[in-house]
């Protein structure tokens, strides 16, 4: 016997300002909205686990349990990176896993931190990037 996974659920305070930022960060549609309550999206091609976005009282306190890697599916990483910050994600942090890979450490508008990796095709670069954007 084995399971799926079905749905991937972040609490959040605001769904309205949530969904709408992982709606254009992932390029899903937003398919069930509870005001107040519950807001879920999905992948329109029905492959991936949906996303639910669960309304609590509580504000984020400390480091996420569960978070989202990320890779691009075309284009640099840099790109990427100023293209979640255009959404409003902020950069939290630059890790290099080992001379081949590397990620940025980010926070979505509620500070719920997720990755974005370097996708495959690109070389890692021998600089970090400036530390203006871990502020």
């Amino acid at each position: 016997m084995s399971v799926r996974i079905e749905n991937i659920t972040m609490d959040c305070r605001d769904e309205k300002v949530l969904g709408p930022f992982w709606s254009a960060v992932l390029g899903w549609e937003i398919f069930v909205d509870q005001p107040g309550d519950w807001m879920m999206l999905r992948d329109p091609s029905g492959v991936e686990p949906t996303l639910g976005l669960q309304v609590v009282p509580e504000p984020k306190v400390v480091k996420n349990r569960v978070h989202l890697d990320l890779v691009p599916t075309a284009g640099l990483l840099e790109d990427e990176i100023r293209r979640l910050e255009g959404l409003g994600a902020r950069r939290v942090r630059y890790v290099v896993n080992d001379p081949g890979e590397s990620h940025w450490i980010m926070a979505d508008p509620e500070g719920n931190e997720f990755c974005c990796s370097r996708p495959p095709w690109e070389p890692r670069p021998d600089r970090v990037e400036t530390q203006e954007h871990f502020q």
